[in-house]
């Protein structure tokens, strides 16, 4: 789906979620504004820095703007950070960034699509498409902790992926 620019300003529902089993799971981000469902597949690496790198910016907008402290109701415990069917990718996550927006207070992230054919993007025929979620800082917030909850759930030595090791003595 090249050169498509996706946009949701501001998201009602941001998560990180997995479809299959332990060892082939397939990582999902998804955000929705109303009934506009944005679905996206990115790599359980990307999950984690992601959710690394949204602590570190909050921390310090934190630190430079502090919050209002008129957190929505039920936050976060009672949010629910279920991936929403149907569960249909635009695109694969190549590139992600973050940013923020002093005026409206919203965190943007940004997703670049995975381009297979580098030939056509080189030429200039085909661009990546771009996904952007605005979100308000308690849920970027809740969307961190729920991506690094996602990632523990994986295998306890994610090195072994998968594989058998055998060892001679």
């Amino acid at each position: 789906m090249p050169n498509a620019e996706l946009e949701l300003k501001p998201v009602d529902f941001l998560t990180i979620g997995t479809v299959g089993p332990r060892g082939r799971r397939v990582f999902h981000l998804q955000g929705a504004k109303g009934d506009n469902l944005i679905t996206l597949t990115l790599e359980k690496v990307q999950a984690s820095a992601l959710a690394e790198a949204i602590n570190e910016l909050l921390d310090d907008i934190d630190r430079r703007r502090p919050p209002a402290g008129n957190e929505p109701p039920g936050y976060p415990q009672d949010w629910n950070m279920d991936l929403r069917e149907p569960i249909e990718p635009e695109f694969r996550v190549a590139q992600i960034g973050l940013g923020y927006d002093e005026e409206s207070d919203l965190i943007v992230l940004v997703t670049q699509e995975l381009l297979v054919d580098e030939d056509e993007a080189a030429l200039g025929i085909v661009r990546p498409s771009v996904a952007r979620f605005w979100a308000a800082r308690p849920l970027m917030r809740a969307l961190a902790s729920q991506a690094a909850r996602i990632v523990e759930q994986g295998r306890p030595d994610p090195q072994r992926n998968g594989r058998i090791l055998y060892y001679w003595t």
